[in-house]
């Protein structure tokens, strides 16, 4: 078990050591498993890459359930030691953020594999594999996903979330645009490849992708606005040990960062749960609201977050404007059709979003900011009472030492009006 330094925050070294053991043995029991249903699954037979009973079906298949069985795992564990806040949280909210997460690992390990795959068999054309060379291949991309899935799980943050955001939506418009059976689905919209007239694969991964990337959004929220609230109690505090008054009307509201994340995920969502073809006005509406919600997120951070730098203020100005003339260049100008303005939007809103996330940790911790808000597990201790030293912060053979806390009136009056 690793050791705990003071404030019972994790020791960085011991901890990371812990998480990459735990990394390995989740890849050797992933490619292990793998190994074996590649030996039975291949024994008298010779698999391509790619296609109807190939390695990339059977990857795509046994890499999903290692990545997801990985990623949980390895959540747990950061819940039980890390981000202990986390587990304090309605149940409810508990199982949707962890089943969201689970699909998204799941996600990108099948989308990986069957695109990885796909490729080579394309370079290494009518390339078949013997059972043990099909075998070994499961292993080794089994492996992998075990690997990376544990770790995503174990170090989970914002700004980890936001990556592998970007990178699920990513793999799941790719796979998207591949499995399309209408090669000219990009004369209309993205949103076409959402329609039965893409075909069955890109239907489903299209809605499931947009669906599910709404729902992480809602969970990353859970970290961005915990940290801005974390950030408003310290200004506050901050405030009066100065002698200064409280600020009353240019503050950090994180309740309204909070509500647009949450709307956005859910318009977001309802763009993947009513396709286009079949629900075009509720698809419609849904699509503009979330322009609407982003556009008062980042043209109202001067008053949602005062005190930020002021390049992001700049940021988001430019990032308005962007999206304003990428619109422009569609209608009037017509110079590209809706396809190339999507991803184009899409791009910027993220980009700003990464920023945003990285911003906001730089603040958080130029302001000195505690662990753990006033009526949270801190950070480090057990979720369900584990042993007294380590729920007192202490290191082993050491006394406990007093851990810098927030000031407590300012985070419940802050609390009460947020």
């Amino acid at each position: 078990m690793a050791q705990w330094q003071q404030g019972g925050t994790p020791g960085p070294p011991t901890h990371a050591v812990e998480i990459e053991s735990r990394s390995i043995w989740a890849a050797v029991l992933a490619g292990a498993a793998a190994l074996a249903v590649g030996l039975i699954a291949f024994r008298g037979y010779r698999p391509p890459l790619a296609g109807d009973g190939s390695v990339a079906i059977h990857a795509s298949v046994v890499c999903g359930a290692t990545a997801g069985l990985a990623f949980v795992a390895g959540y747990v564990q950061n819940v039980r030691t890390v981000h202990v806040w986390l587990g304090s949280r309605p149940v409810l909210r508990q199982v949707v953020d962890v089943a969201a997460l689970l699909v998204v690992h799941s996600s990108i390990a099948v989308m990986s594999s069957l695109v990885l795959f796909r490729l080579f068999q394309q370079a290494f054309f009518g390339l078949t594999v013997d059972a043990v060379a099909g075998a070994t291949m499961l292993a080794v991309a089994s492996g992998v996903a075990g690997y990376f899935a544990y770790t995503s799980g174990a170090r989970i943050t914002a700004a980890t979330l936001s990556v592998l955001l970007a990178v699920f939506m990513a793999s799941g418009m790719l796979v998207s645009m591949l499995f399309a059976e209408n090669p000219l689905w990009w004369h209309s919209m993205f949103s076409e490849l959402g329609t039965g007239q893409a075909g069955l694969t890109s239907f489903w991964t299209f809605n499931t992708t947009i669906t599910t990337s709404g729902v992480i959004l809602t969970t990353l929220s859970a970290f961005i606005t915990r940290d801005l609230r974390r950030w408003a109690v310290a200004l506050d505090a901050r405030d009066e040990r100065d002698g200064r008054r409280r600020r009353r009307f240019l503050r950090p509201r994180p309740a309204v960062v909070r509500a647009c994340l949450i709307a956005s995920g859910v318009c977001m969502a309802g763009i993947g749960v009513f396709p286009v073809n079949t629900f075009e006005p509720v698809h419609t509406g849904f699509v503009r609201l979330l322009a609407l919600i982003l556009a008062n997120l980042l043209l109202g951070v001067p008053l949602w977050l005062p005190g930020f730098p002021g390049a992001f203020y700049l940021l988001s100005l430019i990032a308005v404007a962007s999206l304003a003339g990428a619109a422009v260049l569609w209608r009037p100008l017509q110079y590209y059709n809706l396809t190339a303005l999507e991803p184009g939007a899409a791009g910027i809103v993220f980009g700003w979003l990464v920023v945003f996330i990285r911003t906001t940790a730089a603040v958080v911790e130029a302001a000195g900011v505690g662990h753990a808000l006033p009526g949270e597990p801190a950070e480090g201790d057990t979720a369900a009472g584990g042993d007294t030293a380590r729920a007192a912060g202490a290191v082993p053979g050491r006394a406990p030492e007093a851990r810098p806390m927030d000031d407590g009136a300012a985070a419940d009056r802050h609390a009460a009006r947020h």
